[in-house]
């Protein structure tokens, strides 16, 4: 084994918050199930992290119960879950010492958000030397407002400003951002065909 799928922060906090309505994918679970069978059946290992604040009073705070994988997610027994409290996960984890132990050099990742937590693991993953891969399309992200947009907008508020970057637009700069520098650009339905090609 020695390639890990890592799966990034999809859980029911996001949902928790009225920007949910605004996700790039709203059934980004369905997506990361068909890595998941893809991982299992090539015996990859498969890691789940979830992003907590504690004491925030936020929907990242462990103590309001939305710290969790989102519903339609199905973790097996085996697989390790980790908590993390920072943009990537490995800085505030043991992810790397998970992944050392396990022999892995190649990443797949996928989750929430697609410019944010999810590029970020992709940057420092390949920083530390792994191979990585980042499937576009099993990433979500909201759209992003402008730095001078005050901090209490409605999503409403957000949606009609014209600075607004839209999630299409985020997910697209952070392809151009990472491929051939931090990563290699896949989809899912790639992988499940490489999967699918006789070795």
């Amino acid at each position: 084994m020695n390639r890990a799928l890592i799966v990034i922060d999809v859980q029911e906090s996001f949902r928790a918050r009225p920007l949910w309505a605004t996700i790039s994918d709203p059934k980004i679970a369905d997506q990361v199930n068909r890595l998941v069978r893809v991982a299992r059946a090539a015996g990859d290992l498969v890691v789940w992290v979830l992003h907590q604040e504690p004491g925030s009073g936020d929907v990242f705070d462990p103590a309001l119960g939305h710290v969790r994988l989102m519903e339609e997610l199905e973790r097996a027994e085996d697989e390790p879950l980790i908590h993390k409290t920072s943009h990537n996960a490995f800085t505030t984890t043991n992810l790397q010492q998970v992944l050392t132990a396990h022999g892995v050099r190649e990443l797949v990742v996928c989750g929430i958000r697609t410019e944010q937590c999810v590029e970020t693991t992709a940057r420092v993953g390949s920083d530390l030397g792994y191979q990585v891969t980042f499937v576009t399309d099993a990433t979500a992200t909201n759209p992003v407002p402008h730095r001078d947009a005050p901090a209490d907008r409605s999503v409403a508020d957000l949606l009609a400003d014209p600075r607004t970057l839209s999630a299409e637009e985020v997910v697209r700069r952070t392809e151009y951002a990472l491929a051939g520098r931090f990563a290699t650009v896949a989809t899912v339905d790639e992988l499940e065909a490489a999967a699918a090609r006789p070795a």
